[in-house]
């Protein structure tokens, strides 16, 4: 389970656009990508620990984790048009997927500054709390998914991500592959074990 988070009071408000990279634009870009791609490929749950501005490529930095997790006081925008840019950091990808196409444009074309409370109303995020209560509430979500199964949450979490571009029986045959694996586990064993022994199980993802 991984938990990404910004320093000081601020998530993250996207690139510094003050000075150009050291290489060509497109090898930035895809080093950019690169990024994106291996926090996407992280078979962990991962969870965004959103305080401040999470802005530009920041915000989506934010939706390329799995569960968004934000302080009241959090404020989004993909703010990408008022620099005279195009979505990044897998943006496209991401926010539709996340509020629907309608209301993904909206958000990419005018590119407001939008409160805690919109951002949940719309789905942006999954959850806000109190900014006091921002640290217990994140750690309450990673407890609860660090004591789960590691390899059922793992699979589960890839057959989520492929589901926008698989079709029924698609999914259906990538689901019983799930099972076999997760019934050839020891934990799955445990889950069962604790379960007819009324008590919580330990799982060690073997």
């Amino acid at each position: 389970m991984v938990v990404v988070t910004g320093a000081g009071d601020e998530f993250c408000s996207g690139a510094d656009l003050g000075s150009g990279p050291d290489v060509h634009w497109l090898a930035h870009m895809r080093h950019i990508n690169d990024a994106c791609l291996a926090l996407d490929a992280v078979p962990q749950p991962t969870i965004a620990r959103v305080d401040g501005v999470a802005a530009g490529a920041g915000l989506n930095l934010a939706l390329a984790c799995d569960l968004v997790v934000a302080s009241d006081r959090s404020r989004f925008s993909e703010i990408f048009a008022r620099r005279e840019l195009s979505l990044d950091f897998g943006g496209s990808w991401s926010l539709p997927r996340r509020v629907g196409l309608h209301k993904a444009k909206e958000l990419a074309l005018l590119a407001p500054m939008i409160d805690a409370a919109e951002a949940d109303r719309i789905g942006l995020v999954n959850r806000v709390v109190p900014a006091d209560e921002l640290d217990a509430a994140v750690q309450d979500w990673a407890r609860q998914l660090a004591a789960g199964p590691p390899v059922a949450l793992a699979q589960t979490k890839a057959l989520l991500n492929r589901s926008s571009t698989s079709s029924l029986a698609d999914s259906l045959e990538a689901e019983a592959a799930a099972q076999v694996v997760n019934f050839g586990t020891k934990d799955t064993a445990e889950a069962i074990a604790a379960f007819i022994q009324k008590r919580e199980p330990r799982f060690t993802g073997s």
